[in-house]
């Protein structure tokens, strides 16, 4: 008798614990029960990589999965299609910009010394960047489409002229263990990175030689410049050490976020470009939905109305014991997701 009451106390406890969980942790649903994002992302071979192998395509999904990790997205669906194109779906991501903000970029972080002699003109170049960049801004705001390709262009070409006022990278992506946004004011956001023990070397030795000089390190996102501080001369002896760095810019919460998770997630090691990003309708409907719950429910209700008419008591612990594992079930699920 003692262990049957055990066995039942044990059974409840479990019993709350799942509706607990269900009622904290819902169920979260695909991309045909609540819509999304669907992307194609093209996998471009470059002057070295002429032809992309499976492998190599299948280290750009990897890396593609990492950054939606960063994302939160439960259930996402990456995979390859034909030789050089990958299929993503986000449920419940209902901004397209977003995931091909975080999806699309190459994330390819470099630390570069500005060459001795170059500070006159760095910058008059920093300059004629901001400028542009703050019409660039601007001209978001407007319909005229080729305007913004215009100065876009002028923003390229800034920005490969200021990088060459800087030498080759001291450090890269490939140095970092960690990348994560970090408030570092009212309305200011920076993004704080870890190194590795190696790129925690490289970094102190980079800033030691820096230090006092009056010259930049350029920190470089995809050969453009978003950070170019100056190290100071208290550092001359030892450089920056503890293996970590913040990169500040203008920066608010979302795009700190979203850069964390790209250096995260790691740089893709081919161009990529995403030929395809559309937000997708729930595909069964809400009627479809409900008509189905309605179904499932009749169908369950008629069982166990058979089980109580033909095996009586046995039939109403059998119910109830069904009931039991499909709540434990959809907890177990809940929880996973």
């Amino acid at each position: 008798m003692g262990r049957q009451r055990w066995l039942l106390m044990v059974i409840l406890a479990l019993t709350a614990a799942s509706i607990y969980v269900l009622t904290q942790f819902p169920l979260k649903l695909g991309l045909d029960l609540r819509g999304g994002s669907q992307l194609t992302i093209q996998v471009n071979p470059t002057a070295e990589i002429k032809t992309i192998t499976e492998q190599q395509l299948e280290a750009v999904q990897k890396v593609i999965e990492n950054r939606i990790n960063g994302l939160g997205v439960s259930e996402p669906v990456v995979q390859t299609v034909g030789q050089n194109q990958i299929s993503v779906q986000l449920p419940g991501i209902d901004d397209p910009g977003q995931a091909q903000r975080v999806l699309g970029g190459t994330a390819q972080l470099e630390f570069r010394e500005q060459k001795a002699g170059s500070e006159g003109q760095f910058g008059a170049e920093n300059v004629i960047l901001r400028e542009l960049q703050i019409k660039q801004a601007a001209l978001r705001n407007s319909q005229d489409q080729a305007a913004i390709d215009e100065n876009a262009a002028a923003i390229k070409r800034s920005s490969e002229a200021i990088a060459g006022l800087f030498e080759k990278p001291a450090l890269i992506g490939k140095d970092l263990t960690d990348a994560y946004p970090q408030q570092s004011g009212a309305d200011q956001w920076a993004v704080g990175i870890s190194f590795s023990p190696s790129g925690g070397e490289k970094f102190a030795e980079l800033t030691k030689k820096l230090a006092g000089t009056g010259r930049s390190i350029g920190i470089f996102l995809d050969n453009v410049p978003i950070s170019t501080p100056t190290v100071d001369i208290q550092y001359a002896q030892t450089g920056i050490q503890g293996g970590g760095a913040t990169i500040s810019g203008n920066f608010d919460a979302k795009s700190a976020n979203e850069l964390g998770i790209q250096l995260k997630g790691g740089s893709l090691p081919l161009p990529i470009q995403i030929v395809e990003n559309r937000t997708v309708g729930a595909s069964l409907g809400r009627d479809s939905i409900q008509r189905s719950v309605y179904a499932g429910l009749g169908g369950l209700f008629l069982v166990f109305l058979f089980m109580v008419l033909y095996y009586r008591l046995l039939g109403i612990i059998a119910s109830i014991a069904l009931v039991i594992y499909a709540l434990l079930t959809l907890a177990a699920f809940s929880a996973d997701s």
